[in-house]
């Protein structure tokens, strides 16, 4: 029995991943992984040679995007931060799904950038005209349902979850995740609990930024970059723990 990560960051989630392409396949085949996915920040940039590079290394590669969703419409502009987007993973089941990436990426820029946030938002609208050959996992802590259920909305967690089964059908899975953060525990059994109730099956991912745990220094040298911030400096973005690596099967266990 073997694993597939299906939630995983490379150079290409600028400032923010820190695998590179060619380790990410070196790992997954010293793992004995089958494919590993690609799902970069709004973006499809690494693309092209990540499937070259899957393709050179034996290993399907997955290609995905963990999309940024306008909780309305894309060509709002909510003056609130939290309003700004939540994340959805998305991955290609084939060619329809590729080119249906493609285009949710490029109107992410062209109709539903927002220049506070910088990111390239798309909408409901957009994922249920582009869900043909899609697969959607509900996301990290990020995510508009584990934003609800946080909140302690239980129920509109369930009709987000059901909202978005609408669009991609049997394609939708719930995604559940665990690094060791102090919310996940509970947020986690929430999560299966709508998958249960609503019948959606869940998937494990790791949401990996950086290959190997030891990694972890350098990825927050990285986010200490992208912010602006001293490595002293406390109140900075960091990740809490060093877990978003790629790990073994065992450990995903």
């Amino acid at each position: 029995m073997s694993f597939v990560h299906l939630h995983s960051h490379s150079e290409y989630s600028l400032l923010d991943g820190a695998s590179r392409i060619k380790e990410m396949f070196a790992r997954a085949k010293q793992l004995e992984m089958p494919a590993v996915a690609l799902t970069d920040h709004g973006c499809m940039y690494g693309a092209i040679p990540f499937f070259l590079e899957g393709k050179s290394a034996g290993v399907k590669p997955l290609v995905g995007m963990e999309a940024y969703v306008a909780p309305r419409s894309r060509f709002d502009r909510p003056a609130q931060r939290e309003d700004w987007y939540h994340h959805l993973t998305l991955i290609a089941t084939g060619q329809a799904g590729y080119k249906n990436l493609m285009k949710l990426s490029s109107l992410g820029y062209t109709e539903g950038y927002d220049s506070r946030s910088r990111r390239p938002r798309v909408d409901t609208e957009l994922l249920g005209k582009y869900a043909d050959g899609i697969v959607a996992l509900s996301g990290c802590m990020s995510s508009k349902i584990a934003k609800a259920l946080m909140a302690g909305q239980m129920a509109e967690g369930k009709t987000i979850a059901a909202d978005y089964r609408e669009i991609f059908g049997d394609r939708y899975f719930i995604e559940i995740q665990n690094q060791g953060l102090a919310e996940q525990k509970a947020l986690n059994a929430q999560l299966a609990q709508i998958a249960g109730e609503l019948r959606i099956p869940l998937v494990a991912t790791n949401d990996s930024h950086y290959t190997h745990r030891d990694d972890a220094s350098a990825h927050d040298i990285l986010l200490c970059i992208q912010t602006g911030k001293a490595l002293a400096d406390t109140k900075r973005m960091k990740f809490d723990t060093e877990e978003f690596y790629l790990k073994s099967r065992e450990e995903m266990l």
